[in-house]
């Protein structure tokens, strides 16, 4: 064996036993302490990384509930079990977290709804409401039904359905709000999944803002602002609003009043979807 080689050899040896000792001593010298209660945490966390607690996936949220910027219930798709588990981590009381579901504030489809033109482009809400007119729907805040909160839900809770609007499955939902965040039309929300005290409350499904003989002009389902609903309530939790009315679920009895009055069915019972019809007249 020549004396390069041999002495190649060596250099290398000795080169790799000099940076051995560098990177051990950088490891030692640089070493950052992890609180292991953000192991525990994130183990506790289901995975999804879906970004509906406003961190940036598990990771960030289990960082953020350990160095107390993030409430130990934060994560919506475990929900209740999962804030337990980390509040005996944290040692401290989850709380009560109300469950909470998307829903979509719009009940014009195709039979009701007219449309302005016929789009033909690319099948995404987004694509549809850059363009001129925002999409061939007529009413300018109608839920286009090309599917963009689709594409994004991971958990198969939403889907347009055959009269061309999105529908959420209640059952599915975990109020991740990616589908929030996806609309164009802004035209979903998080509500409650159930009233607190009473069996039942109700929501009204339409955004549009537009003033009512506008709105009747272009759909048979939107909410024309007459302000019946808000006058038929005896509990103060409906308000017309520029020119839309609104319901506080927390206010809300759920005694349907508002509903039967409603003269266009555009407030709906959050279980049923339907809009409550008025008893029957007793035959004399």
């Amino acid at each position: 064996m020549s004396t390069i080689i041999i002495f190649s050899i060596i250099l290398l040896a000795v080169l790799g036993i000099a940076i051995g000792l560098l990177l051990g001593v950088a490891g030692k010298a640089f070493h950052v302490e992890v609180d292991e209660r953000v192991t525990q945490v994130r183990e506790c966390l289901p995975g999804n990384n879906c970004g509906g607690c406003g961190f940036p996936g598990c990771d960030g949220l289990a960082d953020a509930i350990v160095a107390g910027t993030a409430p130990v219930n934060g994560c919506p798709v475990g929900g209740a079990p999962v804030a337990a588990e980390i509040g005996k981590i944290m040692g401290v009381d989850a709380g009560a977290a109300t469950k909470k579901v998307a829903f979509v504030k719009c009940a014009g489809t195709c039979e009701k709804a007219k449309n302005k033109y016929e789009y033909v482009g690319i099948p995404d809400c987004r694509a549809a409401a850059a363009i001129p007119g925002a999409g061939g729907k007529a009413c300018s805040s109608g839920c286009l039904g090309l599917g963009s909160c689709v594409d994004v839900c991971q958990f198969d809770a939403i889907h347009v359905s055959s009269d061309g609007i999105a529908v959420v499955d209640r059952e599915k939902c975990v109020a991740c709000g990616k589908c929030v965040d996806t609309c164009p039309k802004h035209l979903i929300e998080l509500i409650p999944y159930a009233s607190e005290k009473f069996k039942t409350f109700y929501m009204v499904q339409c955004s549009s803002t537009d003033k009512g003989p506008a709105v009747m002009k272009v759909c048979e389902a939107g909410c024309i602002g007459c302000g019946i609903c808000e006058k038929s309530c005896n509990f103060d939790a409906v308000h017309v609003e520029n020119n839309i009315a609104h319901i506080d679920p927390e206010k809300c009895r759920g005694c349907g009043l508002c509903s039967m009055k409603c003269p266009k069915k555009v407030i709906i019972d959050i279980n049923t979807g339907l809009p409550k019809e008025a008893p029957a007249k007793k035959e004399a």
